[in-house]
């Protein structure tokens, strides 16, 4: 059984080079705040309605997408171990400190992550 905590944030794709127009758009535009950092994969990340929208660019000739929700639960490893029993491949990723994540498709190819903060 999995324990879902809270959806954590959404992850949608942008163009190679597009963050300019990215930022325009959501910082701009949308006036979200952005959330200052180096993340993964180049990532822009904004606080929106509690969670968080990253911004990830990606090939749009990309075969499967890297756009997901993720979810926070608690205990990773039990999900982890959870998804595996049911034949639920893993995917694991760059490292975010302060966080263990994971990362699965769902049976139509849907990017899905779990991830749990380390206690403080």
């Amino acid at each position: 059984m999995i324990r879902f905590r809270k959806l954590d944030h959404v992850a949608i794709m942008i163009p190679h080079g597009a963050q300019d127009a990215a930022r325009a758009f959501y910082g701009g535009i949308l006036q979200l705040k952005e959330i200052p950092g180096q993340h993964p994969r180049n990532a822009i990340w904004y606080e929106i309605a509690g969670i968080q929208l990253h911004l990830v660019e990606e090939e749009p000739e990309a075969r499967l997408s890297g756009r997901h929700p993720a979810f926070e639960v608690q205990d990773l490893p039990g999900a982890e171990r959870f998804l595996r029993s049911h034949g639920i491949d893993i995917a694991y990723t760059s490292l975010i400190p302060g966080r263990q994540r994971m990362f699965f498709r769902d049976p139509f190819g849907n990017r899905v992550e779990l991830l749990e903060f380390d206690p403080a």
